[in-house]
């Protein structure tokens, strides 16, 4: 079994925003801080380092072990704003259609710039994600 790289740690979620090297993503990431702090109303918390975190569910690995991750999050990352959504987005193909210039990939949202986002709709997401995994795992704390 290997070691989970993502796990929660202690580090100040202000101090590593504040700390992004690009004014831009910083800027983005502050909105996205206080985006996701009213959507969930969880207590953010930084995860491998990187990552802005809310809410954990437990959930089985293919190697038979369990482990917790964050039921949401973000990461100011070099070339975009990534935005987690861990139920992936089957059900939110209408939305994405209206959301603005992204990509995405399995539970990942890449977005170059929020100015180019509508943000009711990427609120729209995440809420109806973070509702999606307390449904789903027993276990889902936010």
């Amino acid at each position: 079994m290997s070691e989970m790289k993502t796990t929660p740690g202690d580090g100040s979620v202000h101090a590593y925003l504040e700390s992004v090297d690009n004014a831009g993503r910083r800027e983005d990431a502050l909105v996205m801080l206080d985006l996701m702090n009213n959507l969930t109303g969880a207590k953010p918390v930084l995860w491998g380092g990187s990552i802005v975190g809310y809410g954990t569910y437990e959930y089985s690995r293919a190697d038979g072990s369990r482990q917790k991750f964050f039921v949401t999050g973000f990461a100011p990352r070099k070339a975009n704003l990534t935005v987690y959504v861990m139920p992936g987005f089957k059900a939110y193909e209408k939305q994405l259609d209206r959301l603005g210039k992204h990509k995405k990939s399995v539970s990942c949202l890449y977005l170059p710039r929020l100015k180019n986002i509508d943000l009711d709709v990427l609120s729209e997401i995440i809420a109806d994600s973070v509702d999606t995994m307390k449904n789903s795992y027993d276990n889902c704390t936010i």
